[in-house]
């Protein structure tokens, strides 16, 4: 089976999904080729949109948020939206590529290409077995007008939404969002300390910015060191911001308490090895922490699909949090020492969130490619006469 997965470089989520379902592919001897689609119509095209979304994300979270608003309006009331016409764009790229590299199916863990896909699709395109995976813990604007074979779901309790929404129910695969196998793999917490090389005998906050962080995390950090005993340790991953670890090391230099850590593919044994994360809600670093058992605390959210995440995950008691950073602070401060609540917590995590999606996938696919490929080649044979 060869398959191929589309992402885009609007966030650091939908890429590392991407790879987790590209390794479970890989695991069982088949092929995974995971590409960045924008890229298809040149690296320009991709850096110049993912570059835009990291900045609105980063100088001007609220512009997202009513961006993301305005787009549930022009749902409801457009059958096609400006999104659509935009990667309708994208069409002859990946039907070149599909010439000459042809696959048995298409998985997307991101809407863009989900698009482009509904485009081929209505326009008589051959298309192998289509799959789109959701990876926030809402349906955002715009899937609904999308038209993928499947389309696998964080958890079955969106699926009324999404239903709603106008997706058929029958195309719905409450599989999970797919994460790493290092995230499923049994390491005690002692053990991963000693990998990381941090101390046994303390308590430690992570405090994780994203894969582009946060200045959120910065007033976290100043008001966990205030709240914090001497025995509680801090551990910041800044991601791929520089700029954000180039000042926390300036501040905390002289701080042995916390570790600075840039971009690391280490996460899953930082998820493992400490007690609380500080996090902001994405469906894939929530989704990441749960797997890892370990308390969460979220911070604020880019409003839309974060706070959506966020919601969801506090209804099902597998995270806490705060209007404010302070009430952030504190929920996180108290959490560490309330053995109790912890566990209730990491019991809702292990029974709502799936460890295995990945896993899922791979055996969905393995069966549906089968069955949708005898109607891709009818369609091949056609456009060849």
């Amino acid at each position: 089976m060869k398959v191929l997965i589309l992402s885009c470089n609007t966030g650091g989520g939908h890429n590392a999904a991407a790879q987790a379902i590209a390794e479970a592919i890989r695991e069982h001897g088949d092929c995974a080729e995971v590409l960045d689609y924008l890229s298809l119509a040149g690296k320009g095209v991709s850096k110049l949109v993912g570059d835009g979304y990291v900045k609105v994300v980063k100088k001007a979270p609220a512009m997202f948020g009513m961006a993301y608003k305005l787009g549930m309006v022009v749902s409801r009331l457009m059958k096609k939206s400006p999104v659509y016409y935009a990667n309708a764009r994208m069409a002859h790229y990946l039907e070149e590529y599909l010439q000459e590299n042809p696959v048995d199916a298409i998985v997307m863990p991101h809407l863009y290409p989900a698009e482009t896909i509904t485009y081929m699709r209505r326009n008589g395109f051959a298309l192998p077995l289509t799959v789109a995976v959701m990876t926030d813990y809402t349906c955002i604007p715009f899937w609904e007008e999308t038209d993928c074979d499947y389309y696998i779901t964080p958890h079955k309790k969106l699926h009324p939404e999404i239903i709603k929404r106008g997706i058929p129910a029958y195309k719905l695969k409450a599989f999970g969002i797919p994460v790493s196998r290092q995230c499923r793999e049994d390491i005690s917490r002692e053990q991963a300390r000693d990998m990381l090389g941090m101390e046994q005998e303390k308590k430690y906050f992570l405090l994780a910015a994203g894969s582009m962080g946060t200045k959120a995390i910065v007033h976290i950090l100043e008001l966990l060191l205030a709240m914090r005993s001497k025995k509680e340790n801090l551990v910041v991953i800044c991601g791929s911001n520089q700029k954000l670890k180039k000042k926390l090391q300036q501040k905390y230099k002289n701080r042995k308490e916390v570790t600075l850590v840039g971009y690391t593919k280490k996460m899953p044994l930082y998820l493992k090895a400490c007690d609380v994360i500080f996090t902001k809600p994405g469906g894939l670093t929530s989704t990441e922490a749960a797997v890892s058992g370990i308390p969460i605390v979220h911070i604020r959210a880019i409003p839309g699909c974060e706070t959506e995440n966020r919601r969801f995950f506090r209804m099902l008691g597998m995270s806490v949090s705060g209007k404010t950073a302070i009430g952030q602070v504190v929920s996180g401060v108290r959490l560490i020492h309330d053995e109790k609540k912890v566990k209730r917590m990491l019991e809702a995590q292990k029974r709502e969130i799936n460890p295995d999606a990945s896993e899922e996938l791979y055996y969905f696919l393995n069966t549906e490619k089968r069955i949708v490929n005898v109607r891709f080649t009818e369609n091949m044979k056609k456009m060849h006469k």
